[in-house]
């Protein structure tokens, strides 16, 4: 039977405990991981490193204690040499927290590589309401060239707004500052200053320059500080319904945010905005009008909570739609946030509808997947939620880690306080936030906020993943695709999660990749209808006999060679002398 229940609950899932309790099935995945000497399998994977770099890998390479987590060495710089899962500053910026805004018009300056991250890859969906555009097909850049690198780009900054604005008359303009721009000093505020002056629309820029923080976690907090001062706050109509809510951290990827949306309006809880899944202008500038902030994606978005409370008084706190189990701890402590016994009542109702469709699908797919093991390496927040989902269907993770998080998203957020500023975190502009004078307005008082965390309520919470993932599984933050191919020929675990970026090597090993970036053509993956999706789908990838079959070419022909021969030649053709062609063909 399903360990989800439609029972209110507290505390760690009963679908965690279950987990931790029962012995791996016999001749299973999981039982093979749990022979394995989790501290020998960290040493084989990182033992053919340089003794500096192996010192720098030992303190993200962690074997996991939840009763007791250990200090990760987070949100560091990437070894040089090393083939990184990470995006950079401009990508976190642009592709993630701004880009998936519909009808705001979004052009990079810079040169035309840069614009891979100004065209959608991340599958954010948009469904406009009527009247409404959609921009998200096109990719706007400057296309800087050799004489602009030199001689500076901001007339043809100037020049690209204005042809913007004259060919679609949107409603504001975001312009995204790439390497060059800073490396040259373009000034892209001021000419975004003067053209809304000269347009009469909102025309602002983002600072996001690619080198700026160690990953696409910098892009995430100058985002996030760059929509807090220019867009929130300017419209204070608040949408007409009794529960006002936004949802923070969610992209819609795939329709997920389509999914939460529809779930909490059977409920009666309206969205006001999703920031940054299918949103529009209007509603970006609205959201200061809630009385609740909710965060899914803690890393790219907690900076917006926290300052949206500091000024208008919005308390917030974590949930997670991701997972069955999850998702009905999400929606009743939402539900008690709101302190309505109609609302309680409601929530209640829908979780055990959605569970009476859901658990068949289960409770099937679990008759055939209890006991495998997966290992999960994506995202801010991602390699934590989607371990519910593997939970929910008796599958064991072994190993996870973040591309760019800090040490609260693997800690806990009380470890904020011992968390130095390093040189790259100084790059970030830190606003200075104070309650407004006019609209600020506590939504709970204090008395009221009291009688809830007595009651075991928590604000402002985020225990991180280690807590809650299985004692010496592997923590691995920024894993290489060393680290990756030990892990496969250590654990041949039978399904990992990742990015687009290890996708295909992953799966020349002979081991599926549910790609969690984008999720490929698929998803949505949220709420419970997404979470059976995604049962299904884990179910077809792990009990197909069709990786069994994938053999790398090299062992199966001869002829072909293990990597590439470089042969250097000289003008005419031919070899520079025989030694060096020598040399080459030996590789």
């Amino acid at each position: 039977m399903s360990s989800i229940s439609p029972e209110p609950e507290s505390g760690v899932s009963d679908a965690t405990d279950t987990e931790a309790l029962a012995p791996p099935p016999p001749g299973s995945s999981a039982e093979h991981a749990a022979s394995i000497n989790a501290a020998e399998a960290r040493e084989k994977m990182i033992e053919i490193y340089p003794d500096k770099t192996k010192k720098k890998r030992a303190k993200q390479f962690l074997l996991n204690d939840p009763e007791s987590p250990q200090p990760i060495a987070a949100n560091t710089r990437t070894v040089p040499g090393i083939i990184t899962q990470r995006g950079c500053t401009y990508a976190g910026c642009r592709g993630v927290v701004i880009g998936p805004m519909h009808d705001v018009l979004h052009i990079t300056h810079g040169p035309i590589g840069c614009s891979f991250y100004s065209w959608q890859t991340r599958r954010n969906l948009a469904r406009p309401r009527p009247g409404d555009v959609n921009y998200l097909q096109y990719s706007m850049t400057t296309d800087m060239m050799e004489d602009e690198i030199i001689f500076g780009g901001e007339k043809k900054l100037a020049a690209a707004i204005r042809e913007a604005y004259k060919i679609f008359k949107p409603k504001a303009i975001a312009v995204y500052a790439t390497c060059p721009v800073g490396l040259i000093g373009d000034d892209i505020h001021t000419v975004c200053r003067l053209a809304k002056a000269e347009l009469g629309i909102n025309v602002f820029g983002f600072s996001c320059e690619g080198y700026k923080g160690v990953s696409q976690s910098a892009g995430h907090h100058i985002a996030n500080n760059g929509v807090f001062k220019h867009m929130v706050g300017l419209d204070d109509t608040p949408d007409d319904a009794e529960f006002r809510m936004n949802m923070l951290g969610e992209y819609n990827i795939g329709g997920d945010a389509w999914e939460i949306d529809t779930l909490l309006r059977k409920c009666g809880i309206h969205v006001t905005a999703t920031l940054s899944g299918d949103i529009s202008y209007e509603q970006v500038v609205k959201a200061h009008t809630v009385d609740l902030n909710v965060v899914q994606c803690h890393r790219s978005i907690n900076y917006m909570a926290d300052m949206m409370e500091t000024k208008f008084g919005i308390p917030w706190f974590k949930v997670n739609f991701i997972g069955a189990n999850s998702t009905a701890k999400s929606l009743r402590k939402i539900a008690k946030f709101f302190d309505s016994k109609k609302l309680t009542d409601r929530v209640e109702e829908v979780i055990a509808q959605e569970l009476s469709v859901l658990r068949p699908i289960m409770d099937d797919v679990k008759s055939r997947c209890a006991g495998k093991t997966a290992a999960l390496f994506v995202g801010g927040s991602r390699a934590h939620h989607y371990q519910d989902l593997f939970r929910d269907i008796g599958m064991t993770v072994i190993a996870a880690g973040y591309e760019f998080a800090h040490r609260d998203d693997y800690e806990g957020r009380d470890v904020l306080p011992t968390i130095k500023i390093d040189a790259d975190s100084r790059n970030i502009e830190e606003l200075t936030v104070e309650a407004d004078p006019t609209r600020y307005r506590p939504r709970k008082t204090e008395e009221q906020k009291a009688a809830l965390e007595a009651g075991g309520f928590s604000f402002r919470d985020y225990e991180g993943m280690m807590k809650e993932m299985r004692k010496e599984s592997l923590v691995i933050d920024d894993i290489s695709h060393h680290e990756m191919e030990k892990l496969i020929e250590i654990y041949k675990p039978d399904v990992i999660g990742s990015g687009i970026k290890e996708k295909f090597i992953i799966e020349k090993l002979g081991v599926p990749c549910k790609q969690l970036h984008s999720y490929d053509y698929s998803g949505p993956y949220a709420a419970f209808t997404g979470a059976g999706n995604f049962y299904k789908e884990i179910d077809r990838m792990v009990n197909t006999k069709v990786w069994r079959l994938v053999t790398a070419p090299w062992k199966s022909d001869p002829t072909v060679p293990p990597k590439p021969v470089y042969r250097p030649r000289v003008r005419g053709g031919g070899f520079e002398d025989e030694g060096a062609a020598k040399n080459w063909k030996r590789g």
